[in-house]
């Protein structure tokens, strides 16, 4: 989520739990067991609800992934079955970052030390908010911004070209007008309960499909499952080569415009519009 200060990034992303399916029964059961082996306690309370983890950006590559001397797991462990959340993006270690690439690809987390290896899960959605430059300005409409281009681009290239490669989703989240505050919900806007019964039946729809969420269904189930028309492949192929996009960015374009197919009704074929809305997403 890219957007100045005081937008409501945070907010949205502490909701997002709010929108995802219920843990399952074996889900709920390995978020326990991390949470044990890290030594924290367990809320029955939310024995069903989804993991949030928001760690400082001053936080170590240690904290994040898992280790120290008799290893233990990080915030991405933690992080099982739910929701990693890195606010102030630029602002972490760019070494920090890093170590987050190879968890995104393979779902879990190897720690090696001389007298011992434990390997930890790792399944967790990542979310990240940053500001369009320096001073978090940039694009306002008041013009209050005085950084450079220069600046910006530096700001920007904190970020490793091969983890916004891992990033499916970019958004902009621009300033709420201020009399729009406080004003009554209208007939189109849908509160989170709403959302999650949608979420919930496109999860559904992969689920009957290959037994699986699309986020973990492999290259040669992507291939079956998000079948093209002749016409269809040929202008995605095209799109993608124009874009300059890698072979993980074809793959992981698929598994969302799938996904927003399944969202929209499930239909078999995917067409142009879900390709189209899919690409758009990977503006950085």
């Amino acid at each position: 989520m890219l957007g100045p200060p005081g937008t409501g990034k945070t907010m949205l992303a502490e909701r997002l739990p709010g929108i995802l399916p219920p843990l399952t029964e074996s889900e709920a059961l390995e978020t326990c067991a991390v949470l044990s082996v890290a030594g924290q306690q367990v809320d029955p309370r939310f024995w069903r609800r989804r993991p949030f983890r928001a760690p400082h950006h001053t936080s170590s590559a240690v904290a994040l992934v898992g280790g120290g001397a008799v290893p233990r797991p990080g915030e991405i462990s933690l992080a099982h079955n739910g929701v990693l959340f890195l606010d102030e993006l630029p602002e972490f270690g760019r070494h920090v970052l890093d170590v987050l690439r190879e968890p995104m690809e393979s779902g879990h987390i190897v720690i090696s030390r001389a007298a011992r290896q434990s390997t930890f899960p790792a399944q967790f959605q990542l979310v990240a908010a940053m500001n369009p430059c320096p001073c978090g300005y940039a694009g306002d409409p008041r013009n209050r911004c005085q950084c450079t281009p220069d600046q910006m681009q530096r700001y920007k290239a904190r970020i490793s070209g091969p983890l916004m490669d891992r990033l499916d989703l970019c958004i902009e989240v621009p300033r709420v007008p201020l009399g729009d505050i406080g004003t009554p919900r209208g007939a189109n806007d849908e509160d989170s309960t709403t959302v999650r019964a949608r979420v919930v039946r496109a999860r559904q729809h992969g689920l009957m499909r290959a037994g699986r969420p699309n986020a973990e269904i492999s290259t040669r189930e992507l291939e079956r499952d998000c079948a093209l028309g002749p016409a269809e492949r040929r202008w995605f192929e095209g799109a993608l080569e124009r874009l300059g996009y890698s072979a993980r960015a074809y793959h992981r374009t698929l598994r969302v415009a799938r996904t927003i197919a399944d969202l929209n009704g499930g239909a078999a074929l995917l067409d142009r519009s879900h390709l189209a809305e899919a690409l758009m997403y990977r503006r950085f």
